[in-house]
């Protein structure tokens, strides 16, 4: 009798759990007191994904000759031994000067350090964080990490007396998990004796299908961006490449905005689309690396003093059961976009098909494609 008492009274406890509604952990975390907890040998599982969603490939942070050419360079070590983060922890005995700038939400890093040293301290950083690198273009200062599964703490008081006690002991799960990846780019100025970074966030979330019924089920989809926590490793990144933990709160905090953008799609040469930006070129040249990051364009090649970024994508009329079944790589294509100042204080960005092929599809999608650009000033 004593041991059925016992079991319903531990299930009541349980079930009482799930309700978070503590007023105390609604208030706003500061800066650098963020809890991130990744996994980095946690395995996203084979789950169904919507024809229009990518899914989070499989992450092992000790098995990366899948994600980059030199294992050796890029292998995981979380002992005290590591000598990526040993020779990024010397380099950093001397503060930096890193400045931060800010346009909307968005903030950015001006670090008085050269792209190379930038490029290895930002690797050292993703694996001090437990990411492997799954791609890596340091021609044009692309790098971009695998996902991980961000799995903070619960905090005690949320859970009860008897589920904060025995959580340790069943493992137990609360939530469905949310998987991050993060991209940071790299752009040398000042002649290549500083360097602006840019760090994007790109999540995604499992979510119940049909909940209660028989064919229940999870499938992966995008997450809006935790902006929160993006500003929170640009903070991390910050003190990792050199500047004070308060200066370097204190700035990210306090950046001022930049100028006000204003940007417009206009119909162009031969219907294409175009955007128009009252910004000087090397401005807009900035916003657009940063537009691109956001959606996840795969950036092939890029010059700055030609104005132009070669992408790979695929259009909209190009994803439908052959890309299901083979990926979106397999019908991707290659495509110019073209930066070029028009006035002193405008600049027009042009979509230029490669191929010259001239399809009434592309018109279609150089206006989508450009279109979505626009949204994210």
């Amino acid at each position: 009798m004593m041991i059925k008492l016992s079991i319903i009274f531990l299930a009541l406890s349980l079930s009482g759990c799930f309700s978070f509604n503590n007023k105390e952990d609604k208030k706003q975390i500061s800066l650098g007191e963020r809890n991130i907890n990744y996994y980095s040998d946690k395995t996203v599982t084979s789950l169904e994904i919507p024809p229009d969603l990518t899914k989070p490939s499989s992450q092992n942070a000790f098995k990366l000759s899948k994600y980059v050419t030199s294992i050796q360079e890029d292998t995981i070590s979380f002992s005290d031994k590591d000598n990526a983060i040993k020779e990024a922890s010397s380099i950093l005995r001397t503060l930096a000067n890193i400045e931060v700038k800010k346009s909307g939400d968005r903030r950015w890093l001006l670090v008085d350090k050269k792209p190379d040293a930038v490029w290895n301290l930002s690797k050292s950083f993703f694996k001090s964080n437990g990411f492997s690198i799954k791609k890596t273009n340091k021609k044009i200062g692309l790098m971009e990490t695998d996902f991980l599964e961000n799995y903070p703490e619960i905090p005690d008081r949320s859970l009860g007396v008897i589920r904060s006690m025995l959580k340790k002991a069943i493992a137990a799960r609360y939530a469905l998990p949310i998987v991050d990846k993060y991209r940071i780019r790299i752009e040398p100025v000042d002649g290549g004796n500083k360097s602006e970074v840019y760090l994007t966030l790109t999540s995604m979330e499992e979510v119940l299908t049909k909940a209660g019924a028989d064919d229940e089920n999870t499938i992966w989809q995008s997450r809006p961006k935790d902006q929160a926590l993006e500003t929170e490793m640009l903070y991390r990144l910050m003190t990792f490449l050199g500047s004070d933990h308060a200066i370097a709160r204190e700035k990210i905090i306090k950046a001022k905005e930049e100028q006000k953008l204003t940007v417009n799609v206009a119909k162009s040469v031969g219907g294409y689309a175009k955007l128009v930006f009252s910004l000087n070129q090397y401005d807009t040249w900035d916003n657009m690396g940063w537009a691109l990051d956001q959606l996840e364009v795969e950036i092939e090649d890029k010059d700055v003093k030609e104005g132009s970024f070669y992408i790979n994508v695929a259009r909209t009329e190009d994803l439908g059961v052959f890309s299901r079944m083979f990926g979106d790589d397999a019908v991707k294509k290659s495509f110019q976009i073209l930066v070029k100042q028009t006035g002193t204080n405008e600049t027009e960005v042009y979509f230029n098909d490669l191929s010259e092929e001239n399809e009434q599809a592309t018109i279609d999608f150089s206006h989508e494609f450009l279109g979505n650009i626009a949204k994210q000033f």
